[in-house]
């Protein structure tokens, strides 16, 4: 079979490592940390992107960012994009946590920004209500905002270790925050050294209109849930159109059309495969984020069925490009804002 030429662009790839609720799923492969380790690992032999683990106050399961700790350091490629929420956390320890991933991951760490909108996730902070939806996206947007200005307010080459000297870090390149929000204030600076990536991968499922504009502000990767390839590509436009109005380079900004998977077959994978190809053709998106119903035999049965098709269709890397998730992505890594700023300064 002659291998065709790869002139095509191609997609990103990601994968749900939890599927939705079901009867019968065993607890035991919820809580087992070897299950998310052999899933992952599965995930980075398909050379996937990164895989997600959701989370929420309202479910069982373990803490999705520890999961994914764990993970870490038995993968060596694939990204790692844990869900946060926003809503009853300390943005403070939200950033801290998401650093201390990347580092953990040596630059494979994003975040999948979350709310906790139910009345019972509220009440397990003592709180009567939950806010409504715009309310709870805006505070997510301060506090991605403010988790991006403490993963800067280390400079580079702030650590020195100078022996010496004695003096572990250079003062003059450790910087206050001083970010006042509307329910609350941070000063900073962190207490961790600036992340390997400079700024971890900031994802936003985009899907719902609140969580939209927050997307376009901070997002690197947003996701779109569409039953058609048109409506996830008007809400790609949407999306770099908001991005663009902020001042954005729109190219930076990745939409994922996200869809639920289930696979029974090698047929069905190869099925799967002709509809991301399709897909991608009518201009859904930049990728896809796939939802499976069972994760195990889904993400089995994409790695060694759709995954081949789409390589030979040149739609799909071969092998990844480099070591850290924005290399996956072909995302640059940020500069420092207050190295920028110095440089103008002087």
């Amino acid at each position: 079979m002659s291998q065709p030429s790869c002139s095509l662009r191609p997609l990103h790839l990601a994968f749900a490592l939890d599927g939705p609720p079901r009867r019968g799923r065993r607890a035991t492969e919820v809580f087992d940390p070897e299950h998310y380790v052999r899933l992952a690992r599965l995930a980075e032999r398909g050379t996937l992107d990164f895989v997600t683990l959701g989370d929420s106050f309202a479910r069982p399961g373990p803490d999705a960012l520890a999961v994914l700790a764990r993970v870490a350091p038995r993968t060596g490629r694939v990204g790692l994009v844990p869900a946060v929420t926003t809503t009853h956390t300390e943005p403070f320890h939200v950033s801290t946590a998401v650093n201390t991933l990347d580092w953990v991951s040596r630059g494979r760490a994003g975040w999948t920004v979350e709310v906790s909108g139910t009345p019972a996730e509220a009440r397990l902070f003592g709180r009567r209500d939950a806010a409504p939806a715009d309310a709870l996206w805006r505070e997510a947007g301060e506090v991605a905002d403010v988790a991006a200005r403490l993963w800067d307010s280390w400079e580079d080459d702030a650590e020195i270790r100078d022996t010496a000297t004695g003096r572990f870090v250079d003062r003059d390149k450790l910087h206050y925050v001083d970010f006042r929000g509307a329910s609350f204030s941070v000063r900073g600076p962190s207490i961790t050294p600036r992340p390997p990536q400079g700024r971890p991968v900031v994802a936003v499922d985009a899907t719902a209109r609140p969580a939209r504009q927050v997307a376009a502000a901070h997002a690197d990767v947003a996701f779109v849930r569409a039953e058609d390839p048109a409506t996830a590509a008007a809400a790609r436009a949407d999306l770099r159109e908001r991005a663009r109005a902020l001042g954005r380079d729109p190219d930076r900004l990745l939409v994922l059309a996200s869809l639920p998977v289930e696979l029974y077959s090698s047929g069905d994978a190869v099925g799967l495969a002709d509809l991301l190809g399709d897909w991608h053709a009518d201009g859904a998106g930049d990728g896809f984020h796939l939802r499976p119903a069972d994760p195990a035999r889904d993400l089995a049965l994409l790695v060694d069925g759709t995954v081949p098709v789409l390589q030979h269709r040149c739609l799909l890397r071969r092998f990844y490009p480099g070591t850290t998730l924005r290399e996956h992505l072909g995302l640059p890594r940020p500069a420092n804002r207050y190295a920028s700023a110095r440089k103008v300064s002087s």
